[in-house]
Parts: C-alpha cells; sequence; structure tokens
C-alpha cells in the first residue's frame, strides 16, 4: 500500500525560533508559523480572514540556519511530514501534538534588501550562491 505525507506551508513566523540542544547536541528548532486565508462574504461582500497556526519543528543544520536568520514575522516556505505524538502532562493525562517536521525551510523575504544580516557569512550551503536560500542545501 503506497502512501504520502508531505505539507507545503507559506507564511509568517509569529515568533522568533525557538532552538535547544537535543540529548545528542544536536540543534532542534520549534517555529509558529501562521498561514492566512482571505475571502470575500456573498452577503455582505466584506473581506473576511483567517489565520491557522502550525507547529514546525527542524533538525541539524536546517536548525542552526533558522536560529541563525529568521526571525519573527519572517515570511518563508515550507516543505515537510506531518508527525503525531503522544505525550502525557502533569496530571497524567495522554496529550497529542501534530507538527510538521520540516525537510526544507526557504527565507522568502530579505531583512535589508538584498544584503545578508551583519554577522551572516557569505555562504552556508556549498551548493547555494544566497545565504538566505535553504532549498539548495544537502541537509
Amino acid at each position: 500500500m503506497a502512501g504520502l505525507n508531505r505539507v507545503m506551508l507559506l507564511g509568517n513566523l509569529g515568533q522568533a525560533p525557538q532552538v535547544r540542544q537535543a540529548q545528542g547536541g544536536s540543534p532542534v528548532a520549534n517555529l509558529r508559523l501562521a498561514t492566512n486565508e482571505s475571502w470575500r462574504d456573498r452577503v455582505s461582500g466584506e473581506l473576511k480572514t483567517s489565520t491557522e497556526w502550525h507547529n514546525i519543528v527542524a533538525f541539524g543544520r536546517t536548525a542552526e540556519m533558522v536560529d541563525r536568520f529568521l526571525s519573527k514575522g519572517s515570511l518563508i516556505y515550507v516543505e515537510g511530514r506531518l508527525q503525531t505524538r503522544k505525550w502525557q502532562d502533569q496530571s497524567g493525562a495522554d496529550r497529542y501534538t501534530t507538527e510538521i517536521l520540516a525537510q526544507k525551510i526557504q527565507l522568502l523575504d530579505r531583512a535589508s534588501g538584498d544584503e545578508p544580516p551583519q554577522d551572516a557569512e557569505p555562504r552556508h550551503c556549498e551548493t547555494s550562491d544566497d545565504p538566505y536560500d535553504f532549498s539548495k542545501c544537502p541537509f
């Protein structure tokens, strides 16, 4: 039986990425991504908007790049897969969290024109000339 688990999102970060070290020392980044949908109400003609919030998790070098280049409000494109995990809260009740495990993150806006941030290295990927383009990185 074949299956496909793929998510593609385009939105803005609702807060700065939270990066921590996993038990093995590898970085893990958690992001809150807002996607918006707009439509015009047929009866009133009023423009309406709905915002959906997504939990994104990035690992390894992707997490390092997220920490370095992304901030609250950044416009990003994310590709990944859905994963639901079960955990227990402080009272012992089972809880479930669905999140997107990022496989590709691309920064779509520039903080200051086409120039990278002052502390950015000129290149972070051997295969990309653009320090903001995570899509060409081999991670």
